[in-house]
């Protein structure tokens, strides 16, 4: 299997990047797609194709069963994550780090150097790691925790592809970009995209072990949803759902505080999150019609209070619904983990107003959900400005 490298994204992104207005931006964009993503792209083929060559039972490798969980930002996809995570010897996910070495080659090599690191230089390395990973991801960690070691989306595994939904974060030329509505693609395209992540999966089983489930957090995959269970007929989805007065502001606020980093002005930023609110309908709309349209597709749906307010009965209810034996020391760590979770004093303070959304639009587009899961009619109230919507002291999510 050759590395997927998406050449037409790749030449639509250059395009946007040399006519940006805004110098900051258009001299970071070339630079990471003139230099950065040729180098790297090109050094991920050659380790890609090599697998094939030094491991060739990983054509042996089946990916069966996996667990996709979609669902709209900030409703629950990384607490629901974590949990099942905590199942010891069941599951199988990609790490950050080796999201962005997709080759099985590469994290076997890293694997090696971090033995080596502990063993004779006495973590000299790691500490080296931990720093920067501070650096990095600290600051961002009250609204979403994230490490080179946790578990992370599966879309940034396609990011040195130019095929991830990932690159919004950096260019977010929504309406130009289209990493979401896998659906309206030709199924050519479908195909190309699901058979690659399909070889990446199979080389993290290969490496994790061939016995486990690859279980999968993707919000960015909730447009993908029937392309999902068209490419792994046998797979298993969970959809997390909240109150969309409380998920889709928090979105908006979370992207443009990083689009604002780039320089660009409130106009450019008001017509993205214009486009990005509109898909945030179909975010919640597309998997539940999915599932509605594939009765035989084993799913469960976690509703956010649920899940925050009784972790573990929630969990419980999801492996039913899945079919998944539940063992005596998993429901154990559930029962303490649930104590943990209940400490946490959530509170939002989210304004509508400030995107430009209006409370009675969200609810006629999405008035089935409404009335199916009980959400309350009444629109948060205003918020403080443009800091993240999230408190310090909200569970992560």
């Amino acid at each position: 299997m050759f590395f997927l490298f998406d050449f037409a994204n790749y030449f639509k992104m250059l395009g946007l990047a040399w006519n940006e207005k805004v110098p900051k931006a258009r001299y970071r964009y070339l630079a990471v797609l003139l230099i950065a993503v040729p180098i790297t792209s090109t050094f991920h083929a050659i380790c890609f194709f090599l697998d094939g060559i030094f491991y060739p039972d990983l054509r042996k490798v089946n990916v069966e069963e996996p667990i996709f969980m979609v669902g709209h930002a900030r409703s629950g996809t990384t607490l629901t994550h974590r949990l099942l995570s905590q199942d010891g010897g069941r599951f199988s996910s990609f790490l950050l780090y080796e999201l962005y070495f997709p080759s099985l080659i590469q994290k076997k090599v890293i694997r090696w150097i971090a033995r080596f690191d502990e063993e004779h230089w006495r973590g000299l390395l790691a500490g080296q790691v931990q720093a920067w990973e501070e650096w990095r991801y600290g600051r961002m960690r009250n609204m979403h925790s994230m490490g080179l070691t946790q578990p992370e989306e599966d879309d940034i595994v396609l990011y040195w592809s130019m095929a991830a939904g990932f690159w919004i974060t950096k260019m977010p030329y929504m309406g130009d970009l289209d990493f979401y509505a896998m659906n309206d693609w030709t199924p050519r395209k479908r195909r190309r995209y699901n058979d690659f992540y399909r070889e990446c999966v199979r080389r993290q089983l290969y490496l994790n072990g061939t016995q486990l489930i690859h279980l999968s957090k993707n919000p960015m995959y909730s447009g993908r949803v029937a392309s999902l269970i068209e490419a792994f007929p046998d797979c298993k989805i969970i959809v997390n759902v909240r109150n969309p007065y409380e998920t889709i502001p928090s979105l908006m606020s979370l992207m443009r505080g990083g689009w604002k980093g780039m320089g660009w002005d409130d106009a450019q930023q008001a017509e993205t999150l214009s486009i990005l609110a509109d898909q945030s309908f179909d975010t919640y709309l597309h998997p539940i019609e999915a599932l509605d349209a594939n009765p035989n597709t084993k799913a469960a749906i976690i509703d956010y209070r649920d899940l925050t307010s009784d972790p573990a009965a929630t969990i419980e209810k999801l492996y039913s619904d899945l079919d998944l034996p539940m063992t005596e020391e998993y429901r154990e760590v559930l029962a303490q983990q649930g104590k943990r979770e209940r400490k946490h004093n959530a509170k939002h303070e989210y304004s509508l107003e400030q995107f430009g959304l209006k409370a009675d639009e969200i609810r006629t587009r999405l008035d089935v959900l409404f009335d199916r899961f009980g959400w309350e009619d009444e629109a948060p109230v205003a918020g403080g400005g443009d800091s993240p919507a999230v408190i310090e002291g909200t569970p992560d999510v």
